[in-house]
């Protein structure tokens, strides 16, 4: 039996380690994406690659990164000082530039990894068709460099055969090593941490007190699910299309109880095949949205870990828009995918829990890349930024405006800081007053961000909601769809939500992103 103060302490402490990791990584980075944005996560998982704490991060990061370290050991075995990288969305990733580093923590009394550290950064180029690597793809190979487990650094040295072949295949070489150096700080610093406890309380004790951790967190699922009613419910939402189409995209899933016996079955079958465009979404990316919306049934306090999946059956039918596989393209599965399946489970969720479950928000990160040759240096650049839109109204109150919701969890680039490092301007930054959607409670409104380009660049656009507003519940209105224009010569153009365009300086983009949906009728409504 473990003590229940010190298994307590423990688990914050395991968390203070991922927090720690992600300072590091901030402090250190070179890309406004990570510095400013936030657009990185960092946990710690245990010598047989379960998660045990996760940093304040980004829930799509967090809840598919077992994957990668799982993917890691079973093709490598890392020696003290190794360092492995990978970004395969297909081994365990999410999409190309988002890149994983994982480190092992030793003892002198065991020769394999008692512990592991892990960071995932999204790098503003990985190469491929778009600076930014974020275009409408129709598969993985024009989405950038496709890194298998390898080692990063071997016994401390950095193996700069895997760097050079990295560093040629992208646009910001210089950059990318800055970012990719912040990582490897990063690793160092939780592994150093993680160190210290096993000093300090001995090995044996931390492994059974993170047992306990694991098995706490099942415990807490189980106890929720048993909670719930008896019941099967399905619910399905659209993207609006594939990005060289008009054709809605489904995502449907049913969801049945088992209270009884603590358990539930999440199950997608009925959502679409995968598709032409680079919205599909792999296995660990549909993982980490369930993992995500069960977590948000818990008490704060709940670890997020492992343990709190082992109650849940995952049904995922194969070569669909939900585990998609090889040669599908999945850059805008992470970023939009993702928010739409967070929106199905809700909408599931809310005919078995109408009084905890909000309205639809924004449902799309509104993902903004711009790239070419700043003309105050002579230097290629890339620009990536996801942009806020407005939260679901709650049935206790209204939506939140201007927010990042669900799947991410990052910030904005401040004004200062994107002139600074970019040639543009920002011509305007405001609240999109009247896009939340109608109800007792209110959707949180929408941004909109006018960026004035002041060399040539090609812009490209990965969006949703662009034509099916984010659903209200209870009675409330949807929230208002979002629109992409972008001003040449003092003529206004209307983009698609998934494009890309060669501009010139002076040209303007504006994002007006979706505001969430209303939550009950409106006062006076029959």
């Amino acid at each position: 039996m473990t003590d229940p103060i010190e298994l307590a302490i423990l688990k914050n402490a395991f968390h203070s380690v991922a927090v720690e990791m992600g300072s590091a990584l901030r402090r250190t980075a070179f890309s406004p994406n990570i510095k400013e944005r936030c657009d990185f996560s960092s946990a710690v998982f245990d010598g047989a690659g379960n998660v045990i704490a996760m940093g304040d991060d980004m829930p799509v990061h967090l809840g598919s990164m077992p994957m990668s370290v799982r993917a890691v050991l079973n093709k490598l075995t890392l020696e003290p000082g190794d360092v492995a990288i990978l970004n395969d969305p297909f081994e365990g990733g999410t999409h190309l530039p988002d890149i994983t580093l994982v480190m092992g923590v030793f003892t002198e009394a065991r020769r394999d990894a008692v512990f592991f550290v892990a960071n995932r950064a999204h790098h503003a180029d990985v190469g491929g068709m778009y600076p930014g690597s974020m275009g409408p793809c129709h598969e993985i190979w024009q989405e950038g460099i496709r890194i298998p487990p390898l080692k990063l650094v071997k016994s401390g040295t950095m193996n700069g055969e895997v760097l050079d072949l990295l560093l040629n295949n992208v646009r910001t070489p210089r950059e990318r090593e800055g970012d990719l150096t912040a990582q490897i700080g990063a690793c160092h610093m939780g592994v150093q941490r993680v160190s210290e406890l096993i000093d300090r309380y001995g090995l044996d004790r931390i492994e059974a007190n993170v047992e306990s951790i694991l098995n706490h967190s099942e415990r807490l699922m189980s106890a929720e699910l048993e909670q719930l009613p008896e019941a099967q419910v399905s619910a399905e939402d659209f993207l609006d299309d594939d990005g060289f189409g008009r054709e809605p995209v489904k995502i449907r899933v049913t969801i049945k109880t088992d209270p009884k016996r603590g358990l539930l079955r999440v199950d997608f079958t009925g959502s679409a095949p995968q598709i032409n465009g680079s919205l599909n979404a792999v296995a660990a990316i549909t993982y980490s949205a369930v993992f995500y919306v069960l977590r948000c049934l818990l008490p704060e306090e709940a670890a997020p870990t492992t343990g709190l999946m082992r109650p849940v059956d995952l049904i995922l039918p194969e070569a669909s828009v939900v585990n998609a596989q090889i040669p599908a393209g999945v850059a805008g599965g992470n970023v939009e995918t993702s928010q739409r399946i967070v929106d199905v489970l809700l909408r599931a969720l809310s005919q078995i829990l109408p009084d905890r479950i909000p309205a639809a928000s924004s449902g799309t990160m509104n993902n903004l890349t711009i790239g070419g040759i700043d003309p105050r240096t002579g230097a290629l650049y890339a620009y990536y930024e996801t942009i806020a839109g407005g939260s679901g109204a709650r049935p206790n109150g209204a939506g939140v405006s201007g927010v990042h919701t669900h799947m991410t969890n990052s910030l904005n680039t401040p004004v200062e800081a994107l002139e600074y490092a970019y040639p543009f301007r920002v011509r305007r930054y405001a609240y999109r007053a009247g896009s939340g959607g109608s109800g007792k409670f209110r959707g949180g409104d929408g941004l909109i961000r006018e960026i004035e380009l002041l060399g040539p660049a090609q812009l490209t656009i990965l969006s949703d909601r662009r034509t099916i507003g984010p659903y209200g519940l209870a009675g409330g209105s949807p929230g208002a769809t979002g629109k992409n224009t972008i001003l040449q010569d003092a003529t206004e153009h209307s983009m698609p939500g998934k494009c890309t365009i060669q501009a010139k300086a002076g040209d303007v983009v504006r994002i007006e992103t979706p505001g969430g949906g209303g939550w009950g009728s409106p006062p006076g409504a029959e």
